[in-house]
């Protein structure tokens, strides 16, 4: 009469071990292509860091040039005005960039000759702005948001391909849970196989998805 009962126990433990299989292997499955996902979401995400970053030199460059262009010119004038050669400071005048002017105007409005507390240089005035300079921190922030993106996205990667070897370890005691002759044993490796496909399953259901449409 027990013997029925034992192989009955035994079916129920190949059955189980048998679903733990299936749940697993979509899982790994699941899991690896994930992986993949976040590794090509990492990688465009350091491609427009990159590109951003290329960029912000570029106009950095430009806003260095336009910045050598306004000291030659200003220098130029401020010569030529202290010389009082008064046609050639207005020809440099008449040259200073639309950028650079607004910046002159005011630091001329202070009365550098005569009052102690005026900025020495034009440059040092909050009038003083450069597009390019503004566009190039415009765009360095914009690279190291999308540095921080794909270090994110290394993360989630990573989290996945852990998953993958915690599924597979699941697929391993499920597998062995079938092959043992000691039931003990094999209810004891379908337990553990159970426990890790569980916390790992909980684990990933809360991590961010990828899907490519």
């Amino acid at each position: 009469m027990s013997a029925p009962g034992r192989e009955h126990r035994a079916d129920w433990i190949d059955v189980a071990a048998t679903v733990l299989l299936a749940l697993a292997t979509v899982a790994t499955a699941w899991s690896g292509y994930q992986a993949s996902r976040w590794n090509g979401e990492q990688a465009k995400a350091f491609s427009s860091a990159n590109a951003s970053r290329i960029e912000s030199t570029r106009a950095s460059g430009l806003a260095d040039t336009q910045t050598q262009i306004d000291v030659a010119t200003f220098t130029q004038w401020v010569d030529a005005f202290a010389r009082e050669e008064t046609e050639l400071a207005e020809f440099y005048r008449r040259r200073f960039r639309a950028e650079f002017t607004p910046a002159v105007d005011a630091w001329v409005a202070t009365r550098p000759l005569r009052n102690a507390d005026a900025p020495l240089t034009p440059f040092a005035m909050p009038q003083y702005r450069l597009e390019a300079r503004a566009e190039a921190e415009r765009l360095e922030a914009a690279a190291e948001t999308s540095a921080a993106r794909a270090r994110t996205n290394v993360q989630r990667a990573t989290n996945y391909v852990l998953a993958v070897v915690l599924f597979a370890a699941t697929l391993f005691f499920a597998g062995m849970s079938s092959k043992l002759p000691s039931r003990r044993l094999r209810l004891a490796l379908l337990v553990i196989g159970v426990v890790v496909f569980s916390g790992t399953l909980i684990w990933i259901v809360t991590s961010p998805i990828s899907v490519s449409v």
